[in-house]
């Protein structure tokens, strides 16, 4: 048999272990949807790690640099800023907001009770935003994991689609927020593994750094591209563009529920080190891949044709070229980590923004947890259902509307968590103004303006504008949602 299939299925066995383990400690539906605020330093580091880096890290990553060169690290710089910012300013002020404003177990629940008496507009508008724009997040992770299983075994893309979604749905069903940040600590665990060892491998084989810059300057020569320049090809507002990534941290659900989830404001700071070092190193390891197979291939032009036309499987290519299949088949288990770490989380984050924000705030206000818990079992199932139609087309355009997506959340959302946890003034008018006008604004732009310049940048100015001018100009929150604002605030300079 080949070892490959065997090494995938050990993977695919283990992630359904835990996510029976983690059924045995869920046992109410904070513990179903946040584990029970109980997540370590380490957990929480890799976890959200995890949830944030998609098969985009060991695909599109290293495809874009090897076609385009180091200027395409625009990207994971920006990304990396905005990483570092979000759990300096966000991570610790969260945990004590949510927990202050009613144990509050989502981000719509967070606004409804931090707003008081105008929260329930943004309770259902938030709520909804989540719902929109993670479906087609889901939609995105099956069809990523479809491609990958049909590249790699004799598979159509209707089975490889089952089988990539088949487990990811079932350890999310059975355990929940636990099974997803256990899994996910196994997921970035064999990440960085494998994000490490391939450019070391890649380097070795090549014969070292001499023979790996003379091949790299005969491909600039071959090809009439600079990729040893971060500026070759680029533009002021391609790379604002492209370093902007960064900002949409401020508003994902899916990393802000980790922060909520941590089980004191204390082991954020280690999970902060341990999650930065774990994203550098990662981010690292993928430009690596893609610079160092220009070299790779460059000097083995014979083996070229081991991509299938697709610079985005340069890490496969080069994982089966250079590892024994045994070591490939652990290797490449990482790309399914990735995929599957990203959409058990946005299946989720969705399963509990219908429980938490819908059906228990307005239909079944005092339903009890263990009927919560299996509605919320029964909403991944639903929202799955939903992603996998949406990526039944092959041809399906959804991966074009990630960056949408992460625009989105990140100009709705991101000035609102922020001014949220620093601004006591911030009313609950003005957040929702900042948040409708940064999600048109994200929608808008490109139809209405034409430019190149990437969405998330006029709409995060725009969302946070709006919510200063409303705020300001606006009835001032009560006083007891200002109390509440300081007895937080207080709580978190204690435990800072």
């Amino acid at each position: 048999m080949n070892p490959m299939y065997i090494t995938f299925g050990i993977y695919l066995v283990a992630v359904l272990a835990i996510g029976f383990i983690a059924y045995r400690s869920t046992r109410s539906f904070d513990d179903y949807i946040l584990g029970g605020r109980s997540l370590g330093a380490f957990v929480t580091a890799l976890s959200a790690g995890a949830s944030d880096m998609s098969g985009w890290l060991l695909m599109g990553l290293p495809g874009a640099i090897y076609v385009s060169g180091l200027s395409e690290s625009w990207i994971a710089i920006g990304l990396t800023i905005g990483a570092w910012l979000n759990w300096l300013l966000v991570s610790g002020r969260l945990r004590i907001h949510t927990e202050f404003n009613n144990n509050a177990l989502t981000l719509p629940d967070y606004f409804y009770h931090r707003f008081g008496a105008q929260g329930h507009a943004m309770k259902v508008i938030s709520a909804s935003i989540i719902l929109f724009f993670f479906t087609i997040y889901c939609a995105s992770g099956v069809v990523a994991g479809a491609r990958l299983f049909e590249s790699l075994f004799d598979l159509t893309y209707t089975q490889a689609m089952w089988l990539g979604a088949g487990a990811t749905i079932a350890y999310t069903f059975i355990g929940g927020f636990l099974a997803v940040s256990w899994t996910d600590t196994i997921q970035a665990s064999l990440m960085i593994f494998a994000l490490i060892l391939t450019p070391i491998m890649v380097y070795l084989g090549l014969g070292g750094a001499d023979e790996m810059s003379a091949a790299i300057q005969a491909a600039a020569q071959s090809t009439g591209k600079e990729y040893a320049s971060l500026f070759a090809g680029t533009t002021f507002i391609g790379i604002i563009s492209t370093a902007a990534w960064g900002l949409g941290y401020f508003g994902q659900p899916h990393i802000l529920a980790r922060f909520m989830a941590a089980d004191s404001v204390k082991s954020l700071k280690n999970a902060r080190r341990i999650g930065m070092t774990w994203m550098i190193l990662c981010l690292a390891g993928a430009c690596a891949v893609g610079y160092f197979g220009i070299a790779y291939f460059g000097q083995h032009p014979d083996q070229v044709a081991t991509m299938q036309d697709n610079p985005e499987r340069i890490f496969i290519a080069l994982t089966t070229i250079l590892f024994n299949p045994w070591i490939a088949g652990v290797i490449l288990s990482a790309i399914l980590a990735a995929v599957m770490s990203t959409l058990s989380c946005q299946l989720l984050v969705c399963s509990s923004a219908i429980t938490e924000d819908f059906y228990k705030g307005f239909l079944r206000p005092k339903a009890a947890q263990k009927e919560l818990v299996w509605v919320g079992r029964a909403m991944v199932l639903l929202i799955a259902v939903i992603a996998i139609v949406i990526a039944s087309d092959p041809k399906s355009q959804v991966l074009g509307l990630v960056s949408y997506a992460w625009a989105g959340f990140g100009a709705a959302f991101g000035p609102v968590v922020i001014l949220s946890v620093f601004w006591k003034r911030m009313t609950g008018l003005g957040a929702l103004a900042g948040m409708v006008a940064g999600a048109v604004t994200v929608v808008a732009w490109k139809p209405l303006t034409g430019s190149t310049l990437y969405e998330i940048i006029p709409g995060f100015i725009a969302c946070w504008v709006a919510i200063v001018v409303v705020s300001l100009f606006g009835k001032t929150a009560s006083a007891e949602v200002q109390k509440r604002f300081d007895d937080a605030d207080e709580a978190y300079k204690k435990a800072a």
